[in-house]
């Protein structure tokens, strides 16, 4: 006989059963026993008692008589349970079992304590001591096939008080934690244990999608898992309705593979009256119909479960907010350490350098003449390094206005080239600069000053972070297919310019911070080679707000860098050849 548990009948536990008053009609001690009865060691009962008999129909005299052993309360698993008498009465010691008896078509789950009553030195023992309790009963649906039983008021009051303490429990787990993973599980947990669900699922919802995942799950072994899956709601009518209605829904279902031809619970969990997930589980093995109550304490489950979720999902914004806002101070606060050097060291410099020449130190025309130049410089330096400040500052309140017209590509290398050349000589680098080969002009739409301002904060990085080898820059004339305009800006292209070198390089599992506000790569590397570490943020910056996109790659260390930018192409130039310019679709 297949014993299947009562997926929505709760349990049956004396304590619940304030209603009931004991009749004990002294003829077998009690000692306060829900249910008591003597067996020898072939499972005849000699005598029989339970608190509860009249409310469960049982006829102790009847159990006594054994007249019709197929009617008789006896053990399901009944090899079992006799085999355990024969050890308890051989060992003569106690056992405390779970187990399941029937009695005409009903099925009683017991806790029961079985002791071997002592016998007589020299003697075998040949009886035992039962005392147990009732922990819930139920159809064998098999027997009555499948035919629906109307429960009686005792079970119907043990049922809503199993589920109220179900309720409870999980409301208690999930008040103990803000993880909210833990919170799911523990709850589908709960349910299935408590309930002996075949499954039971946890679907986050998103009221932007139309999809749910399961997220969390409890099935029975030798079921295969449902995590990970997507469940299209409009594809469900049960979830579909629920987050309609957010009230319970019991529907037959057939659309999903795990959840085929079975009859279903689902309920919406909720925070001030929206939906925010979706828990469900199956029942197929129901044998009573859910009564209003039980589905009010279903919804008072998913009340508490969806502000919990609500709770836990704020408190897991609040912790990412609060990490980002410390990062963000150790950024900056390593930036300011970084950029007060960089203010510190060219100012020390000009003060002493001015201070020798005023103290009449320094008294050579040549040598004045050299210790103003060095001041001159450190003081241009200087001015980068506040200009750069003053820039992010703009940035950051969104007060950076840039002011675009047409401007020359040609004049924009050759001003570039006429700054950065010498500073690349001096270090030994080959410094090459490549423009597209067509004979017309080309000219792009931007602000000029600014174009050069990213250009040389580029092209310096690449300087200063090259040893050997060289840098090129390059552009590349891109035309949009068709030479149709771009629909958002009306330009006939774009122009990418590339700047390549053979330095240092950014391992690749560092290049995401390139582009991070105060976040440096690497801050040593930052006080070894002096700067900001503003220029890239900055470039992407003002690109970003001419139209224009940047992009970094490296290999990594050791083998050299590129930085790409595009900026929008104010005319489309006469070309003679197609090989002369790129025709390809904007990505």
């Amino acid at each position: 006989m297949t014993i299947t548990a009562n997926t929505q009948l709760p349990n049956l536990s004396p304590q619940n059963l304030d209603s009931v008053t004991s009749n004990n009609d002294g003829v077998l001690p009690t000692s306060g026993a829900e249910l008591v009865y003597t067996q020898d060691g072939a499972g005849r009962y000699l005598t029989f008692y339970w608190q509860h008999s009249e409310l469960l129909v049982l006829n102790p005299e009847k159990i006594l008589e054994d007249l019709n052993p197929d009617e008789n309360f006896v053990p399901v698993d009944k090899v079992t349970y006799l085999e355990r008498l024969q050890r308890i009465l051989t060992s003569l010691v106690p056992e405390r079992v779970q187990c399941w008896f029937s009695y005409c078509q009903e099925l009683f789950e017991l806790e029961l304590a079985i002791t071997p009553i002592m016998p007589r030195l020299g003697h075998a023992a040949t009886t035992v001591l039962v005392m147990g309790r009732l922990l819930q009963a139920k159809v064998n649906a098999k027997e009555v096939n499948g035919a629906t039983k109307t429960p009686t008021q005792l079970e119907l009051a043990m049922r809503s008080q199993q589920h109220q303490k179900l309720v409870n429990q999980i409301t208690s787990n999930i008040r103990r934690t803000l993880d909210i993973d833990i919170i799911w599980q523990q709850t589908v947990d709960s349910l299935g244990k408590a309930l002996k669900l075949e499954r039971c699922i946890i679907c986050p919802y998103q009221p932007s999608s139309s999809k749910v995942r399961v997220i969390a799950e409890y099935h029975q072994p030798g079921q295969s898992s449902m995590i990970g899956s997507d469940i299209d709601i409009s594809s469900e009518p049960a979830f579909a309705q629920t987050l309609a209605t957010l009230e319970p829904i019991i529907m037959e279902v057939t659309g999903h593979g795990q959840f085929q031809q079975q009859k279903i619970l689902v309920v919406a969990t909720c925070y001030q009256d929206q939906a925010n997930g979706l828990i469900a589980w199956n029942l197929r093995d129901e044998c009573y119909q859910l009564t209003a109550i039980e589905l009010e304490l279903a919804k008072e489950i998913a009340d508490q479960l969806g502000t919990a979720i609500a709770h836990a999902t704020l408190y897991k914004e609040l912790e990412a907010a609060r990490q980002k806002a410390e990062e963000a101070s150790r950024l900056k606060t390593e930036f300011l350490a970084n950029v007060s050097h960089e203010i510190r060291t060219p100012l020390n410099g000009i003060i002493n350098l001015v201070q020798l020449i005023l103290d009449g130190t320094v008294t050579d025309p040549e040598e004045q003449n050299e210790f103003l130049t060095d001041a001159h410089k450190s003081s241009i330096h200087l001015l980068n390094v506040l200009n750069d400040i003053l820039d992010i500052a703009k940035i950051e309140a969104g007060k950076m206005e840039i002011v675009c017209s047409p401007v020359s590509l040609d004049e924009l290398f050759s001003d570039v080239e006429n700054f950065m050349r010498p500073q690349a000589e001096m270090k030994k680098l080959s410094f090459r600069m490549q423009q597209p080969a067509i004979s017309d002009e080309i000219i792009v739409q931007g602000n000029y000053q600014r174009l050069l301002q990213v250009m040389l904060n580029l092209v310096g990085n690449a300087i200063k972070f090259t040893h050997e080898g060289g840098v090129t820059i390059s552009a590349d004339l891109v035309l949009k297919k068709g030479k149709a305009k771009l629909p958002s800006q009306g330009f006939p292209g774009i122009v990418k310019v590339r700047v390549a070198d053979t330095g240092i390089g950014v391992s690749l599992d560092k290049q995401d911070k390139l582009f991070q506000l105060f976040s440096q790569v690497d801050g040593s590397r930052t006080r070894h080679y002096g700067g900001t570490g503003l220029g890239l943020t900055i470039s992407q910056k003002l690109v970003e707000a001419m139209g224009g996109e940047v992009h970094f790659y490296s290999l990594g260390e050791g083998l050299g860098s590129t930085v790409t930018f595009t900026i929008p192409l104010y005319q489309q130039p006469v070309v003679f050849s197609s090989s002369e310019v790129v025709q390809q679709p904007y990505l």
